[in-house]
């Protein structure tokens, strides 16, 4: 391998605090999409502490999730995911962004979501079960942003910073605020109090990030091009019972 071919492939490699970003946003997705397994609930509960830069809302948290990890059983955290999410009728809790921002399932801000996925070359898989704007979904989707994936190159800091801003600070609070309130929330109280503690370190992290100039748009970095009304855009039906989310590029 040249040297040339060194330096291009070491540029691929992502700096070591992006990748825990991306580790992060990987492992919430994880627990909002779906209950924890006992090989997941065992490696939560003999993680390491972590060190997050006098950010302690974050190292508290993570320690909490460590040692609720270390005693709930598999069975007692899928009961509960079951009671929190999984419902024929009307789940206790939607964690999806059309319903903090509009009241409503499956609206406006999920087919504008799904525009801006389609800029950036992603899209829903086949045969998922939760839509993209599920918050699990936009962690998934941030996963990718840093971190690329089959088909899909890692964005820059910018194009991360508007799809944030526009998915996911909204309502990402009052989603888990709701999660880690509710009667029946035991394990899960515990995971949406470190998704928050992360989410709002991201929150600030993206706030003092220069803008882009405002003729760009900042997911391509590209002239910005006139934006569709979406009211017509929106799917005729949800999907069944959650499962994994994944994406396509």
């Amino acid at each position: 391998m040249s040297e040339q071919q060194q330096d291009r492939q070491q540029d691929l490699h992502l700096h070591e605090e992006d990748q825990a970003r991306a580790d992060f946003y990987a492992l919430f997705a994880r627990l909002l999409l779906a209950p924890p397994d006992a090989a997941l609930l065992a490696a939560l509960a003999h993680a390491d502490p972590i060190a997050a830069s006098g950010e302690f809302a974050l190292e508290d948290a993570w320690l909490a999730l460590t040692q609720a990890a270390g005693v709930v059983d598999a069975r007692a955290a899928a009961d509960e995911f079951d009671l929190l999410f999984v419902s024929t009728g009307t789940p206790l809790l939607n964690p999806y962004g059309s319903f903090y921002l509009t009241g409503h399932l499956n609206d406006v801000p999920l087919a504008e979501l799904r525009r801006d996925m389609a800029v950036l070359g992603l899209a829903r898989a086949p045969g998922s079960g939760e839509f993209e704007d599920h918050l699990g979904a936009v962690c998934e989707t941030m996963r990718v942003l840093i971190q690329g994936g089959p088909g899909a190159m890692p964005r820059p800091l910018p194009a991360q910073k508007a799809f944030f801003e526009t998915h996911v600070r909204p309502w990402y609070a009052a989603c888990l605020a709701d999660i880690a309130g509710a009667e029946a929330s035991n394990f899960h109280r515990v995971v949406a109090r470190v998704v928050d503690a992360f989410l709002s370190i991201e929150a600030q992290a993206f706030a003092v990030l220069d803008p882009l100039d405002p003729a760009l748009d900042p997911l391509t970095g590209q002239p910005r091009l006139p934006r569709a009304d979406l009211r017509h855009a929106l799917p005729a039906s949800s999907p069944d019972v959650p499962a994994d989310t994944t994406l396509t590029a």
